[in-house]
């Protein structure tokens, strides 16, 4: 039976430097209050010019991300790779809402293409739509608003751009994930998604749309995606989540007055992605599967899954994914009994990820007991170095 508490296994990349500073870490996380002013003063320093780098590298940073350029972040993917965890490098700058940040986004995403090429521990590429586009216009799309003449070009390119991302991928055999966004305008992303598997996706899962299993129309839409894939006759590639926006998509809809789509409970999320993962093993002909998750109780679930099936461990067609400086013990102990993993790693400037860092520390204190499962684990391996260290000298 497949664990995920051999600390030996989880931390054997990390020394005990890295660990203790881990361990201190994930104890600043464990106090919310603390979390909200760091926020609150990383912010002013930003907004005022302020150099945060020195404080913020050196500590939330290094834990979370792989470095501020692709190159920078090289060291860290050669690094998993010893322990067969591959790597997904994520260039992490949102809320960027001018054409130039779109360009700039967009060359570096095609340059983390590139650097994927000929690379076995980079085993998908990314990108965040978001990126690429104001929100703006992507609401109008799905809520079949007309465009002006501006918005319409400016949406031809980003879906031009998209192609060329997935044609890049396509030239250098990676399979590229596309990131979720705010369910009001999701439609778009999705209508694209749809699109781009048709074109790229007939002999197996080149693009992968991402279903955030939090909202109550996603199992539905992933039985409808999986009708299209056989009407049309390619493989759906969908990347699953619980998802990342859900006090913003309750506000929203509170504020707006329409009903919420974000589940009523976590169990129920919990239930939706479960379901999800069984329909798609029912279907493995059609739909391949990217699992990423820090739930261990739906990782086991999948495994249970494959066993059941007869589906080898190394099976191309599933990957499960964790972030980067969380869920060390799934994603290691998986990776050691022979199964496909893939750690999220991020990278850009401090400044510009600092969104993406405040989203990762916001989780620590929100998700019951991701924090202190990351605490007690970094704890239970430091004491099993002393021990063993202790018995070596005597």
């Amino acid at each position: 039976m497949l664990s995920f508490s051999d600390t030996q296994i989880a931390f054997a990349y990390r020394s005990n430097q890295e660990l203790r500073k881990a361990k201190f870490l994930f104890a600043v996380l464990s106090w919310p209050i603390l979390v909200k002013i760091g926020q609150i003063l990383i912010t002013i320093a930003i907004k005022l010019r302020l150099p945060i780098a020195w404080i913020v590298k050196p500590t939330i940073f290094k834990q979370f991300i792989g470095g501020e350029t692709l190159v920078e972040s090289i060291p860290v993917v050669r690094n998993l790779k010893k322990y067969n965890v591959n790597s997904i490098l994520d260039y992490s700058v949102e809320g960027q809402e001018n054409e130039e940040s779109h360009r700039n986004a967009y060359s570096e995403i095609l340059r983390s293409i590139e650097n994927a090429k000929g690379a076995p521990a980079i085993t998908f590429v990314v990108f965040k739509p978001t990126g690429l586009i104001n929100v703006c216009i992507l609401e109008k799309v799905s809520n079949g608003k007309p465009l002006s003449d501006e918005e319409q070009q400016k949406y031809s390119i980003f879906k031009e751009r998209i192609e060329n991302l997935c044609q890049a991928a396509s030239d250098v055999d990676k399979p590229l994930l596309i990131d979720a966004e705010d369910s009001w305008y999701q439609k778009a992303l999705d209508d694209i998604c749809h699109e781009m598997m048709k074109k790229f996706n007939s002999n197996k899962a080149l693009v992968y749309n991402t279903l955030q299993m939090y909202r109550k129309d996603r199992l539905d839409f992933l039985n409808y995606s999986h009708g299209l894939a056989i009407e049309y006759g390619y493989i759906l590639g969908i990347k699953f989540v619980r998802g990342a926006y859900m006090e913003k998509e309750r506000e929203r809809a509170l504020k707006l007055g329409y009903p919420s789509p974000i589940q009523n409970s976590k169990v129920d999320t919990d239930n939706a992605f479960n379901a999800a993962l069984e329909f798609s093993i029912n279907n493995l002909n059609r739909i391949s599967i990217f699992c990423g998750t820090h739930n261990e109780e739906s990782v086991k679930l999948l495994v249970s899954l494959m066993e059941k099936s007869g589906i080898k461990p190394n099976d191309l067609r599933i990957t499960f994914s964790q972030l980067y400086g969380m869920s060390d013990n799934i994603s290691f102990n998986l990776a050691n009994a022979g199964y496909n993993v893939a750690k999220y790693i991020p990278y850009g400037p401090v400044k510009f990820v600092m969104p993406y860092l405040f989203r990762r520390t916001q989780e620590n204190t929100s998700v019951k007991g991701q924090t202190n499962r990351e605490l007690i684990l970094i704890k239970q391996e430091l004491k099993r170095r002393r021990h063993q260290l202790n018995s070596q000298n005597h």
